[in-house]
């Protein structure tokens, strides 16, 4: 219990729930959950934010492991996450497709998207790998219980958000947090691409 005290900040806590909320960017992706609502009728709200809370937390606590396990070490990861990053980044800035995905019906239709890859995706992994070079245990997943807080209520509260901000808003909002996720890409590749030649 005292290394619970000791390790808790709120700073560390501040910073990683706003690298994560970037990263997950579940605001920007209020098009993309309208137009999955649309196709396949209705999304489960409750079952994607567990489901990405899951898969999250188990790559928080086990992803050093299984990165050890194919011989690849934190670094090169984090430089490759930092690529996808980049190009998630210009998507959100220059509103142009990268990440091509094939549409899905039924019940997979709002997981494999929405929870699988674009919440619990290749970017918030590698975040989150970097957030433990970085933070404290307790503190990234008290990030991840706040940003699932998030995602649970935009889900719900899709149609509501939308017309509250308006198509310009929304628009805005995904490019300011593009610029964003383009700074943490630059910082997350010169922090470590050089650490691969030493």
């Amino acid at each position: 219990m005292n290394e619970f005290f000791t390790s808790f900040s709120f700073n560390e806590i501040f910073k990683a729930t706003m690298v994560l909320f970037a990263v997950i960017d579940i605001i920007g992706s209020i098009p993309i959950i309208i137009k999955i609502k649309e196709t396949s009728g209705d999304i489960h709200a409750n079952r994607i934010t567990l489901v990405s809370l899951v898969i999250m937390i188990a790559f928080l606590v086990t992803g050093e492991s299984i990165l050890m396990l194919f011989g690849v070490n934190v670094e090169s990861f984090a430089v490759a996450g930092a690529f996808i990053l980049f190009a998630m980044a210009l998507e959100m800035i220059m509103g142009i497709e990268i990440f091509k995905e094939t549409p899905m019906n039924g019940k997979s239709a709002g997981i494999v998207p929405l929870a699988f890859p674009i919440i619990a995706g290749a970017g918030s992994m590698t975040t989150l790998i970097s957030l433990r070079a970085e933070y404290e245990m307790v503190n990234i997943l008290i990030a991840i219980l706040i940003n699932m807080v998030i995602v649970l209520v935009t889900l719900k509260l899709t149609r509501r958000i939308e017309r509250l901000l308006g198509p310009g808003g929304v628009a805005i909002l995904k490019k300011v947090f593009g610029i964003i996720l383009l700074a943490i890409a630059v910082k997350l590749f010169a922090s470590n691409v050089t650490q691969l030649f030493e």
